[in-house]
């Protein structure tokens, strides 16, 4: 694996499957949406959405362990916050699968073309 300067070491497996596992959930990528526009209580997401506190607060651990979100405190409240480096890390993987795609395809067309 190559590391330039100043980037990350790619995503293991691992943090691929967690990553994606948290993702597949339509109220975590809700979750994950809000806190990249603004920090919010476990409390105020809650209000969001028709579960339990106690629900919103395992689908923020489950965020928490992909590191798709950090929480922190802030008196008795707990501060979600949305982690920008994590999609970052993933959206290059994508890239990657992308960038195999496309030259699977050039080598068709080039293929297809010839004659």
């Amino acid at each position: 694996m190559v590391v330039r300067s100043g980037q990350r070491p790619a995503l293991s497996d691992d943090e691929v499957d967690r990553i994606f596992r948290a993702l597949a959930d339509a109220t975590r990528r809700d979750i994950v949406r809000r806190t990249l526009t603004g920090e919010a209580t476990v409390s105020e997401l809650t209000a969001s959405y028709d579960m339990s506190f106690a629900a919103v607060q395992k689908h923020v651990a489950v965020l928490e362990g992909a590191a798709l979100v950090t929480k922190h405190p802030q008196g008795r409240e707990r501060l979600v916050r949305g982690n920008p480096d994590t999609l970052r890390r993933a959206q290059a993987l994508l890239e990657q699968y992308e960038e195999i795609w496309r030259g699977r395809i050039a080598r068709l067309d080039a293929l297809l073309t010839e004659d």
